[in-house]
């Protein structure tokens, strides 16, 4: 069963990923961290999340393909995306992908809270 407020975070950005986690934890969410798809593939237990946070370009590949992966493992896990390189192509496959959000930084924390919201009241 999730835990009800830990959002798990991908970005290779460190500051990024502080920045979020700040964000999270201000709006009462725990986050865990990780710089890269693999870090986060290594670690494993998704159980535990309630929704995914998740740069779309990582150093160690997509955010899109790494959603695929974590979906043919069976694991459906909401997944809001975040990106500094937005195009059509892009965000066309990012929807396809099935994502509750797609963000274009910078974003704004109610943008980012929302999503993470209605997942939780969906869940509910």
């Amino acid at each position: 069963m999730p835990t009800p407020n830990l959002v798990f975070v991908v970005d290779d950005n460190l500051s990024m990923l502080r920045g979020i986690k700040r964000l999270l934890r201000e709006y009462g969410f725990a986050s865990e961290l990780f710089e890269t798809g693999g870090a986060l593939l290594n670690h494993g237990d998704f159980s535990s999340a309630v929704c995914l946070i998740l740069d779309i370009n990582l150093s160690d590949g997509s955010g899109i393909d790494l959603r695929h992966r974590i979906a043919g493992l069976g694991i459906d896990l909401p997944v809001i995306y975040i990106t500094g390189n937005d195009n059509p192509a892009t965000r066309i496959a990012a929807v396809e992908s099935g994502c509750v959000a797609y963000l274009t930084k910078p974003f704004t924390a109610r943008s980012l809270i929302e999503p993470i919201e209605k997942v939780l009241a969906a869940a509910s």
